[in-house]
């Protein structure tokens, strides 16, 4: 699992044991994860995926809500994984083939967004 994916488990944790918003639990986890790496810890590809996620009430124990306020390619990107994933679970294994499946033939470079669906898929934190 890549640290996005780490920081996504996390952050869940943070909001069901502590309460804390996703956003907040977010920025928290991401600290954790890169103290000295300031560029990766506002990287907004992983974190909108997260929200995104979120948002549309498939992480577990987080209340649908609108933790992303504007229309996002990464959210979308996100929830389409998570699509793909309840359909073919082997994709789990398969992070590269699943980012072509979610671009649909389109050329992209993913920039962990499928880090942060396949750390909540690893560890069953996202709702069936």
């Amino acid at each position: 699992m890549g640290k996005y994916g780490e920081a996504a488990v996390e952050a869940t944790e943070r909001v069901r044991r502590h309460g804390d918003s996703p956003k907040d639990a977010w920025e928290t986890a991401v600290r954790h994860k890169f103290p000295t790496q300031k560029a990766s810890r506002e990287k907004n590809c992983p974190k909108i995926a997260y929200l995104g996620l979120c948002s549309k009430g498939m992480v577990k124990e987080i209340p649908r809500d609108n933790y992303v306020k504007r229309s996002s390619l990464n959210k979308k990107y996100a929830v389409e994984a998570v699509r793909l994933l309840r359909s073919e679970p082997s994709l789990a294994n398969n992070k590269k083939e699943l980012w072509n499946r979610v671009q649909k033939g389109n050329w992209k470079t993913e920039n962990n967004q499928m880090d942060v669906v396949l750390g909540l898929w690893e560890k069953k934190l996202i709702i069936p």
